[in-house]
């Protein structure tokens, strides 16, 4: 009967260490979407950017992803953002899709530029770079060690 107590006592408090270190790593990294207004931009590939990715300026997050969808049109990934209100983007920002690390999960890589004029909530950041897969980076690596040139016949 006592070994009985004294085992589920201890697994009442792996339990509880379990709960907390899930509380603390919930907190930590920052998981939930971020509230502010909402900004949109459009690519050519987005490579697997998907709703709740993070939206970042030098590595800090300040959005969160909340919708991707396909242009019938034009055919062009069109990417809606929300902003933290604090985080004032200039209207010459660039927006680019970035990986962390070869596998790692997408996110928006946010570089502002120096004009003094703000994106107003619901507006378009109009610069934009395109995803580019290990593969595209490859193909290029090959095409300029190969000089740039195709084969010669």
């Amino acid at each position: 009967m006592r070994r009985n107590a004294i085992e589920t006592l201890l697994g009442g408090v792996v339990l509880t260490v379990a709960v907390v270190f899930l509380f603390f790593a919930l907190q930590s990294a920052q998981v939930s979407g971020v509230k502010g207004y909402e900004l949109n931009a459009v690519f050519y590939k987005i490579g697997g950017l998907s709703n709740g990715s993070d939206v970042r300026i030098n590595g800090i997050k300040v959005g969160s992803v909340t919708d991707n969808r396909l242009n019938g049109q034009t055919f062009d990934a069109e990417v809606k953002m929300s902003i933290r209100p604090d985080v004032q983007l200039p209207d010459d920002t660039v927006a680019t899709i970035a990986s962390e690390g070869l596998v790692g999960n997408k996110y928006i890589r946010l570089l502002p530029g120096t004009s003094k004029k703000i994106i107003p909530p619901n507006g378009k950041i109009s610069k934009t770079m395109d995803f580019k897969s290990l593969e595209d980076q490859v193909g290029e690596i090959i095409f300029l060690a190969g000089g740039g040139q195709g084969k010669k016949k």
